[in-house]
């Protein structure tokens, strides 16, 4: 994704140095308030607040060159004070006033991702909002695709995994909403929680008769995923002492790949639980390839509800999770937050949607 345009103009004028001027006390916010100031700051108070030009703060706002790490520092936390955000319509970034939303993906690839999209956008649609994209797996540069959002756009939402605090720090003061947090909610979030279909899924394994069910995961750090560490706790509780094998990455060529060694090497293997639908799709095809049958000799559950799993042959079991309800929530919490009418952070601003049990052929 392209970032912002550089600029041309004179070398810069704010590194002269000199204290930054309080903020104006009808522009700064009182500490215990929630939402923008009363008056919105503009480019020219931030300057008068740093003591540099317009151009400079333009500069440091959109991380260009031709300004010093402190003139930038200090433009920054005049910026911060005055709640300042750079005005997207002055730039010509948009037209026509529309309102921006940024939506975070991280791999277009998987099939998961487009339908994220399509919910988004749809209800974004409905709401009078324009979406731009921003797919930190396969850009050149995530952090200048992640910034341009914050430039461009009024709200993000998104997946932004290990590296949501770096992100979210520059992204400013820009309302966010993460999809499935990895770690601590600095924001707001949407919580995907699969606990409860995962518990009814074995539940289901027991009452079908499977003893020896395999989970096939995808973790980068070579340990089972939080996903794979529910599957297991849920199995060993109920008796099963199931095989774990781990894949670098949730992609159909590994599940197959993983699911070939384990029906060479687990012969009794009888269930596989994917890490997620695209995995799963991968075992079926190894299934298919080895003559094993599903679900007669071996069953196959993946996890996300993606339409592809209703057109393969069987069909996918799954533990399928409602799109347009996770976008659903995720527009409400930005937009209440872009209003005032939500804090920009804490448990006001966070929500769970859970997955469900989808029974089809494969299992």
């Amino acid at each position: 994704m392209a970032g912002p345009a550089r600029l041309s103009g004179s070398a810069d004028v704010g590194d002269a140095g000199g204290a930054v001027t309080p903020a104006p006390a009808s522009l700064r916010r009182a500490p215990d308030t929630v939402g923008p100031p009363a008056v919105r700051a503009t480019i020219h108070d931030v300057a008068a607040a740093a003591g540099v030009s317009r151009q400079t703060v333009t500069r440091a706002m959109n991380g260009l060159y031709g300004i010093s790490a402190a003139t930038k520092e200090r433009v920054l936390a005049a910026a911060a004070a005055l709640d300042y955000r750079p005005s997207r319509f002055g730039r010509g970034l948009v037209t026509g006033g529309d309102r921006q939303l940024g939506l975070v993906v991280n791999d277009l690839r998987n099939p998961y991702s487009p339908e994220l999209a399509a919910a988004v956008l749809g209800l974004a649609a409905g709401r009078g909002w324009n979406v731009m994209l921003a797919d930190v797996g396969l850009a050149g540069d995530s952090d200048r695709a992640v910034q341009a959002l914050g430039v461009q756009t009024d709200v993000v939402v998104g997946y932004l995994g290990a590296r949501a605090p770096e992100w979210i720090e520059r992204l400013g003061s820009v309302p966010v909403v993460e999809l499935d947090p990895a770690g601590e909610v600095l924001r707001a979030a949407v919580r995907i929680d699969p606990t409860a279909a995962i518990e009814e899924l074995a539940d289901h394994l027991v009452r079908t008769g499977v003893r020896h069910p395999v989970i096939v995961d995808a973790s980068e750090s070579g340990r089972p995923s939080s996903r794979g560490r529910l599957m297991l706790d849920a199995l060993r509780r109920r008796g099963y002492l199931p095989e774990v094998a781990i894949a670098d990455a949730p992609t159909a060529e590994l599940g197959a790949a993983m699911t070939a060694r384990a029906l060479d090497r687990f012969r009794r293997l009888d269930a596989v639980l994917a890490f997620n639908d695209v995995m799963a799709l991968g075992v079926l095809a190894a299934c298919r390839r080895a003559g094993v049958d599903v679900p007669g000799t071996v069953r196959v559950v993946g996890v996300d509800g993606l339409a592809t799993g209703t057109l393969v042959s069987p069909t996918l079991t799954t533990l399928g999770v409602d799109l347009d309800v996770v976008a659903g929530e995720a527009l409400d919490l930005a937009l209440g937050m872009l209003a005032g009418e939500l804090p920009r952070s804490g448990a006001a601003v966070q929500r769970t949607v859970r997955h469900r049990l989808l029974l089809r052929e494969s299992a």
